[in-house]
């Protein structure tokens, strides 16, 4: 082997009660009927005519798809999305690894955020017991029921904890189905309750403010939740937990429901909050596949969608109605508006607060019509 791998088993977490949080539930979560910041007139028409296209979409069975960075659960969303859930305007959410991280924090803690600075300094950055522990186990109980990410970790909320097999009753499905497409993901939670990771059982873990949880939200009400992380991008990698075959069965499963309700995006809606590198990426390679198996099948590719790519910087200054900018300009390498301008359909781009796009159009879509 060509280098040396640090060991992590030598990694002590501490207690997550113990870390300075920056930011609590009581703090941040911001009421439906809260007042949202004022917007242009220019930016109110671009939000009028998103709901307007929301609700066409959704009288018409069209998928209406929120794809969104963290800073949208660290803004204060959730209620807000928990909302536009519960109505059904969206038909599918989906985040990256951290989205879920303060996302679980604030449903079971209470608190979240911390100093990146301070806490790289003193290698404690990220090295929390619960946090890496909870998301290991739920997507480790998942994987041997062939759950995604967003799935797993949304019933282990909700439910306030998992039931898991005896290693016995692990050990004796693997040997007699050692090919078993799940084969992987019983011997991973196998390794974990020998290692003295996980127990068996069932394991109760109560989250008192699941109301500030968005992937709870989701579960509950059965609508798909994705979650597409990075191998080494999240907290939970320092961790002795940490998994990257869990973590990466999961993220697999979760993109193939992605793609999945992009077959219903035809004439439907995309809306990218504040994912500059994630949310682009996952759904450029996503569309792609739909659009290859429809055109093995001699059937058209997705069109007619609508993207309205909401972030704070300027687009680049560039005026992306117009197409896509010259490799000469700046604009060019904004990989959150190229990407999206290049998916077919019509992208629109609004220079805009996050948490303040979601308060108006949650508000627009009150008093939106089709007409």
């Amino acid at each position: 082997m060509i280098g040396k791998k640090i060991d992590l088993q030598k990694i002590k977490p501490l207690p997550l009660a113990k870390r300075k949080s920056l930011t609590t539930v009581q703090e941040v979560l911001v009421p439906l009927d809260a007042e949202p910041t004022a917007i242009s007139d220019a930016l109110m028409n671009q939000v009028d005519d998103c709901a307007k296209r929301i609700r066409e979409a959704k009288e018409n069975g069209k998928a209406v798809m929120i794809i969104y960075g963290a800073h949208l659960i660290k803004n204060g969303a959730a209620l807000i999305l928990d909302n536009l859930i519960a109505n059904g305007w969206l038909s599918h959410l989906s985040t990256n690894g951290a989205g879920t991280i303060h996302d679980w924090e604030y449903a079971w803690l209470g608190r979240s955020t911390e100093c990146v600075r301070s806490n790289v300094a003193t290698g404690t950055f990220g090295t929390w017991e619960e946090t890496g522990r909870t998301i290991h186990l739920a997507l480790l109980a998942g994987g041997v029921e062939g759950l995604g990410y967003g799935e797993a970790l949304g019933r282990l909320i909700a439910g306030d904890g998992v039931d898991l097999p005896t290693a016995d009753e692990l050990a004796e499905i693997i040997a007699v189905e050692p090919a078993h497409e799940l084969a992987a993901a019983r011997a991973e939670l196998l390794h974990a309750m020998r290692n003295g990771f996980v127990l068996e059982g069932r394991c109760d873990l109560e989250h008192r403010w699941k109301q500030a949880s968005v992937v709870a939200s989701a579960y509950r009400h059965g609508v798909p939740l994705t979650v597409h992380p990075g191998i080494g991008y999240d907290i939970i990698s320092n961790h002795p937990m940490f998994n990257g075959a869990a973590i990466g069965r999961a993220a697999q499963v979760d993109f193939q429901t992605f793609a999945g309700t992009l077959e219903q995006l035809d004439g439907g809606v995309v809306l990218s909050v504040g994912s500059a590198i994630m949310g682009p990426q996952v759904f450029e390679k996503a569309l792609s596949c739909v659009n290859h198996i429809r055109l093995q099948e001699a059937r058209d590719i997705v069109r007619d969608h609508s993207m309205y790519v909401v972030d704070l910087q300027d687009g680049g200054n560039w005026d992306w109605t117009q197409g896509e900018p010259p490799v000469t300009s700046p604009a060019y390498y904004l990989r959150f508006c190229k990407t999206y301008a290049r998916m077919g359909g019509s992208m629109h781009y609004l220079q805009c607060d996050n948490l303040a796009f979601v308060q108006h159009l949650s508000r627009a879509l009150g008093n939106a019509n089709s007409s």
